[in-house]
C-alpha cells in the first residue's frame, strides 16, 4: 500500500517532520510518501494561503508520476480536501477530521490545540462543515506561528502545552487534538501533563486511510464528489518554479 501524505506549505523540513510520524504509525507493508507543494506560501497562516495551498497540494498529487493507494492532506483546517476528492478515485482523509473523528472515540468531547489566533475560525469552519463541531470544546491558540515550531521545542512544547491544561480544566475538555501537522512528534509531552488522550491527525489520518484501503472503500462518485466535468480552464497551470 502506498499513501501520499501531503504537506500544505513549502517548507521541507515540516514535509520530513510529518514524513516521519506518519511513517512511525503505518503498518508494516505501508509506504509513506511524503511530498511538498512546488508553490505556495512557506507556512499557512490564513484564508489567502490556504486557499493557495489547495491549489499547490491538487498539483503535486496530480504530478505525482507513480500509482498510490490514498492520499493524506496534511494541514489544520485548510481547503482543498473536496477537490481532491473530485480528482481522485482512492480515499483522501483530511488530518482535521481525522484528529476530531478519532477523538470521539476516546471522550464526550475534545478541543483543539492549534498555533495562531487567526487560524481558529479556519478550522472551526471545517470542523463544522465536517459535522464533527457538535462535540469540541474548544479550539485554543498557543499564539505561536507554524515555523516556531520548529525553533524552540521548549517554549513551544510549553506553550502548547498550557492550552491544553486549560482546556481540560476550564472548558471540560476530555481529549485534545494537536491543532497542526507540525506538531507530530508532541504528543507524549502533552499527554504527560494533562492526562487525558492526545491525538496527532498526522497518525491518525494514516490509520484511517489504511483502514478504507484494506476495506475496499473510496469516495462516493455519485453526486458531491463526482469527477470534474470535462470542459477547457484557461491559462491553468500557471508557470511556477519547481
Amino acid at each position: 500500500m502506498r499513501i501520499l501524505v501531503v504537506n500544505v506549505n513549502t517548507t521541507p523540513s515540516i514535509t520530513d517532520a510529518i514524513g516521519a510520524q506518519a511513517a512511525a504509525v503505518a503498518s508494516p507493508g505501508t509506504e509513506i510518501v511524503p511530498l511538498t507543494p512546488a508553490f505556495g506560501a512557506e507556512s499557512v497562516e490564513g484564508n489567502y494561503e490556504s486557499y493557495l495551498a489547495a491549489l499547490a497540494v491538487m498539483e503535486a498529487v496530480r504530478a505525482y508520476p507513480e500509482p498510490f493507494d490514498a492520499v493524506i492532506q496534511a494541514g489544520y483546517g485548510e481547503h482543498g480536501r473536496e477537490g481532491l476528492q473530485e480528482l481522485l478515485d482512492v480515499p483522501v482523509v483530511d488530518i482535521t477530521e481525522a484528529a476530531a473523528s478519532t477523538a470521539m472515540y476516546l471522550g464526550r468531547s475534545y478541543s483543539v490545540v492549534t498555533t495562531l489566533d487567526r487560524t481558529v475560525p479556519l478550522i472551526e469552519e471545517r470542523l463544522h462543515v465536517a459535522g464533527l463541531s457538535a462535540r469540541c470544546a474548544s479550539v485554543r491558540a498557543s499564539g505561536l506561528p507554524v515555523l516556531a515550531l520548529e525553533e524552540d521545542e521548549e517554549t513551544t512544547v510549553e506553550a502548547i502545552v498550557e492550552q491544553a491544561v486549560r482546556a481540560v480544566e476550564d472548558d471540560r475538555a476530555e481529549v485534545i487534538c494537536l491543532g497542526c501537522g507540525g506538531m507530530a512528534g508532541l504528543a507524549e509531552r502533552v499527554v504527560e501533563r494533562t492526562g487525558v488522550p492526545v491525538v496527532d491527525g498526522v497518525g491518525a489520518a494514516v490509520t484511517i486511510a489504511e483502514s478504507l484501503v484494506r476495506l475496499g472503500l473510496s469516495t462516493s462518485k455519485v453526486r458531491t464528489y463526482a469527477p470534474p466535468r470535462p470542459k477547457a480552464i484557461l491559462n491553468w497551470p500557471p508557470e511556477y518554479a519547481v
